[in-house]
């Protein structure tokens, strides 16, 4: 690292802070802190939603995925016609309803109930996953461009992996202590900016060393196989079918029902906002194919093809694929440069722990302290926010000594298997319950319940199974190396049987429970009010987006033919 590759990291530093002041001046209020009090634009919005999904756990992974399974990953990055799902079917119905939260939508069309196995499950999960892998691929990159950021208390050795772990965690919990959403929104738009110039510079130098795009292609059709956006159903990791059913539940999971993303909408200053930012959001994800996963391409073709000793650590002869972006950063990108796309990776770090200490926060105290001590002072409230924050930073720092271990087989595979065992029964009961008023509140407790209680056995048998616990042939053996895409399906299904079955054996909703809350029962003012709140804008930019999430599927589809 020069001092002008320093220099760069301090000024982006500098801005965060001033960032953060100018937005702790007005937090007196819940919706102040946990909503920005809802008055952000469509720009600030859709940024944030693009920004708090791309961490640094997609550039790293990514990259890494690029170069050990080629596109196989890019129908997860293709979720820009989700993001459409979210501003055209479910903005609408979060933002009339004035929730905070996803687990009070729930409260509103069923019960406390669903309400609280909602948030329960969430807040696990974000420590369990979202906070364990971001933070451990921060870490990597610390470890790769900064190698002599270490120093030594008495007889123990502090490396540069464990500095950028502890630092970036402490240093984002920080500014979402003081800051709340606001903070979150405007430095997202900010970091988003970076995110999309650093990879791009990446992936224009990668291509420069290469040869060109033609080079690229030429290179992975001698490996098709591995490389193909589409695989055979005999592909063990991801078969067509497979992708076909589990990428449509997580995305719909992620993008319209989960608090981390959803919380950025509901900030909107009104409804038309709220949608906007949702399709500039859509327009964003477009692009991660191309700079984030095209540069694991490209850094496999490099060191395939030895360019200007261009290699990346392997370990028993395979690359270490996660390895891959951080070396492309260290060895092609000149000074300045290599500071920029190292902000950028802070960014994404800290863009991802920020939004998603927020979102803890905002869980735990609407959706659980609320519920149990009632009648809190607007302040009091914002206070016990920022303690519940604090409290997952403890939480994500407790939990890097076990990184290395969840990151086996790759941090993005493995993040999305376990994503594909959560994502099903919340799936599940919103969709049902909002297109279908005969569902009522037990059964989509017992859709919740047991969805869940599946998915974490799935998981469970899957990590004992991998750790060698069964014997080969036996029935628990084969339920831990079922693939995790047709396992997100069958969980999926169970769901489903389970909330319509005890729906339909139990009392169907009053009127008076369902009224607004789902299509057939929204009244003739709300119909009015979603139709104002769009233009032939709004339809055109949303066209645009599914066309570029078509042309890249046509393109990749046949690149290797």
């Amino acid at each position: 690292m020069h001092w002008i590759d320093w220099l760069v990291i301090a000024v982006y530093f500098s801005a965060l802070v001033g960032v953060v002041w100018w937005s702790s001046r007005k937090q007196n209020t819940t919706e102040d802190y946990f909503l920005a009090g809802r008055n952000i634009g469509w720009f600030a919005v859709g940024a944030s939603l693009f920004a708090s999904n791309i961490g640094s756990e997609h550039i790293v992974g990514l990259a890494g995925q690029g170069t050990s399974s080629g596109m196989a990953m890019a129908h997860w990055e293709l979720h820009a016609w989700v993001m459409i799902m979210l501003a055209w079917v479910f903005v609408p119905f979060y933002y009339r309803s004035g929730v905070y939260t996803m687990p009070e939508f729930l409260e509103k069309r069923f019960n406390s109930t669903a309400r609280w196995i909602l948030s329960v499950v969430s807040l696990i999960a974000y420590v369990v996953t979202k906070v364990s892998v971001t933070v451990y691929a921060g870490a990597m990159v610390f470890e790769t461009l900064l190698p002599e950021m270490s120093f030594t208390i008495g007889s123990t050795y502090i490396g540069p992996f464990w500095i950028g772990a502890i630092a970036t965690v402490v240093l984002t919990g920080i500014y979402t202590v003081f800051g709340g959403l606001r903070a979150v929104l405007y430095t997202d738009t900010a970091q988003a900016i970076i995110l999309l110039i650093g990879s791009a510079f990446i992936t224009f130098f990668g291509l420069s060393k290469l040869g060109g795009w033609g080079e690229l292609v030429t290179i992975c059709k001698s490996n098709s196989e591995q490389f193909a956006l589409w695989r055979p159903m005999s592909d063990p990791d991801f078969p067509w079918l497979g992708i076909l059913i589990a990428s449509p539940v997580i995305g719909i999971w992620y993008w319209c029902t989960d608090q981390y993303i959803v919380q950025r909408t509901l900030a909107s200053k009104n409804l038309t906002n709220a949608r906007r930012g949702a399709i500039w959001g859509g327009f964003l994800k477009v692009w991660p194919v191309m700079i984030f996963l095209v540069p694991g391409l490209i850094g496999y073709a490099l060191h395939q093809k030895g360019v200007d000793g261009f290699s990346i650590p392997t370990e028993e002869g395979v690359i270490k694929g996660d390895m891959v972006f951080p070396t492309m950063v260290s060895s092609l990108l000149p000074v300045g440069l290599r500071g920029l796309v190292v902000g950028g990776l802070l960014a994404a770090l800290m863009s991802s722990l920020s939004s998603l200490f927020n979102s803890c926060a905002s869980l735990f105290t609407v959706d659980i302290y609320e519920k149990i001590y009632p009648g809190q002072s607007e302040r009091h409230l914002v206070h016990v926010g920022r303690l519940a924050t604090g409290v997952i930073v403890l939480l994500g720092l407790m939990w890097i000594p076990i990184m290395p271990m969840i990151a086996k087989g790759g941090l993005y595979k493995y993040l999305q298997s376990v994503q594909g065992y959560l994502a099903p029964p919340i799936t599940a009961v919103f969709l049902l319950g909002l297109f279908c008023k005969r569902i009522n509140s037990k059964g989509a407790v017992s859709g919740l319940a047991v969805g869940f209680i599946a998915g974490m056995a799935k998981l469970t048998i899957q990590g004992m199974a991998g750790a060698g616990k069964f014997a080969d042939g036996s029935m628990l053996q084969f339920i831990g190396d079922y693939n995790f895409l047709y396992a997100s399906g069958w969980l999926l299904v169970s769901s489903v049987i389970v909330v319509v079955g005890v729906s339909l054996m139990t009392k169907p909703p009053l009127a008076s429970q369902i009224e607004n809350l789902t299509y057939s029962t929204a009244t003739d003012a709300q119909r009015k009010e979603n139709r104002d709140s769009w233009n032939k804008w709004d339809v055109i930019a949303t066209a645009g987006v599914l066309g570029l999430v078509l042309a890249m599927y046509l393109y990749f589809s046949f690149w290797l033919k």
